[in-house]
């Protein structure tokens, strides 16, 4: 009886060994519109990499990296790069979101010439997912709620996402053009049916936000959930490998 319960642990444990090694982890880079929030349970805002595990199968899982105010540079300078080296195996993902925080000319730790550093952090990005054996996915940026005062959509990222194209191309890198398609989105929804997609609250309105909120670049929950199923129909599209991740 006691050499069945041993081979049953045995049995057991390489079973959950063989998941757990099986298992393909989706590493998350890139700025507050991607990062996991705190205090999801009360806080509005939520960025799209925060929501995206809903959308895929239980043997993908999201590990969220980006972090609010990151940019290309600063989030290699920091250490946050070498850290995902470090465990990035054999077909993994990395999805890679920069531009927003790179445009911050006033602030030197974090702003990258489009055609210069940001470009090459890109390209190292990429090489380096690449020699591990993993998958790099190169995304635009959403874009900002912008709209000027005859309702037309106006973009904020100049040459970034521009970039952001080249390198996929000159690199055979799948490219999701999360702007294209996020414009489309806050169009849709109209100039002021877009405030939803975003932090729009009066004093008072929001417990989380007493003193009222007007943020057009960051997400609600429900803008958030928008932008995470965009990813998912076009990734599907582009990267046929994730196909069997996705619900």
């Amino acid at each position: 009886m006691k050499n069945l319960i041993k081979v049953n642990l045995i049995v057991l444990l390489f079973i959950a060994t063989s998941c757990m090694a099986q298992q393909t982890t989706i590493y998350m880079i890139g700025d507050s519109t991607m990062a996991n929030k705190k205090d999801p349970e009360t806080n509005p805002e939520h960025g799209w990499g925060q929501v995206l595990q809903q959308y895929l199968k239980e043997n993908a899982v999201v590990d969220n990296r980006a972090v609010n105010g990151r940019s290309s540079r600063s989030f290699i300078g920091e250490g946050r790069w070498d850290s995902i080296l470090k465990t990035l195996k054999k077909g993994d993902y990395v999805f890679i979101q920069f531009g927003h925080n790179d445009q911050k000319f006033k602030s030197p730790d974090r702003y990258t010439n489009p055609h210069v550093t940001y470009r090459h952090n890109l390209i190292k990005f990429v090489e380096e997912t690449k020699a591990k054996g993993a998958t790099p996915v190169l995304f635009s940026s959403i874009v900002r709620r912008n709209f000027n005062e005859h309702g037309t959509l106006i973009d904020t990222h100049g040459e970034y996402p521009v970039e952001t194209r080249l390198v996929a191309l000159e690199y055979h890198v799948p490219f999701i053009d999360l702007q294209y398609f996020t414009e489309h989105l806050e169009e849709s929804y109209g100039v002021e049916g877009s405030k939803k997609l975003h932090l729009h609250f009066e004093p008072g309105e929001e417990p989380f936000y007493k003193e009222g909120k007007h943020d057009d670049t960051h997400l609600s929950k429900l803008g958030a959930n928008e932008i995470a199923k965009l990813a998912v129909a076009e990734l599907k599209n582009k990267v046929s490998t994730l196909t069997e991740y996705i619900k």
